[in-house]
This record gives C-alpha cells, structure tokens and sequence, in this order.
C-alpha cells in the first residue's frame, strides 16, 4: 500500500473550476483533471518563474517531488490542448469552501445563519 501524499503548500486559488474549448458544450467533452498542487506548481514554474528548487521550498515538498508534480501538470495541460478536452481544475483538499460558494462574494451585514435579517425574523 503507497504512503498518503504530504500536504503541500498552495498558496493560490484559481478564478474558475473549468477551462474547456470554446464553442462546445461541458457535456459533450471528455475531462482532464487538473489537482490542485499540480496548478500550483505549474504557477511557481512557469507563471512565477521560479527555479524548481525555490518552487519546492515554497510548496513544502522536495525538489525530485516538485519534479514529479510539475511534470505530471504539464502533460494533463498539453493533453488537454492537443486533443480538445475540458480541464477540470480541483480544489485543495482542505478547502473549506462548498461547491456552490463562490469566494469573491461578500455576505450582506446583518445576517447570520439564525436568519436575523429576514423579513419577520427577531
């Protein structure tokens, strides 16, 4: 039986939970997905521009592991490219947010889950 994976560091959350060819609808494309410390090193390597070592520290992970990860993106994204198929991008797993939360949005003042601030709530 393989060890579990160490946690990693990652230190960013995408903006979208898909990315797929235009013009096509979800339903008729096959999935790639994409974990979430797979995008994140992706980023450090190649948006950041840091070299693997530095990436690795950030990461919390070794250098040879950062390797492994990185690469194993960079094939799901060219897969993904070449034979047009929809990118799934996966959340952190100990992301707290539900799958219909939408992060950038900010709760109105005055409510809470008792349901004060609904009409007829005191």
């Amino acid at each position: 039986m393989p060890r579990p994976p160490c946690p990693r560091r990652i230190s960013h959350r995408p903006p979208a939970d898909y990315f797929k060819p235009a013009g096509i609808p979800l339903y008729d494309l096959q999935e790639i997905e994409l974990a979430a410390d797979e995008l994140e090193a992706v980023r450090l390597a190649d948006d950041a521009d840091l070299y693997n070592t530095e990436a690795a520290i950030r990461m919390g992970v070794s250098r040879q592991t950062f390797d492994r990860i990185v690469g194993r993106a960079r094939r799901k994204i060219a897969a993904a490219l070449v034979h047009g198929h929809a990118l799934r991008i996966l959340r952190p797993a100990g992301s707290r947010a539900a799958a219909g939360d939408n992060p950038g949005r900010k709760r109105r003042a005055g409510r809470n889950e008792a349901g004060a601030g609904k009409p007829g709530a005191r």
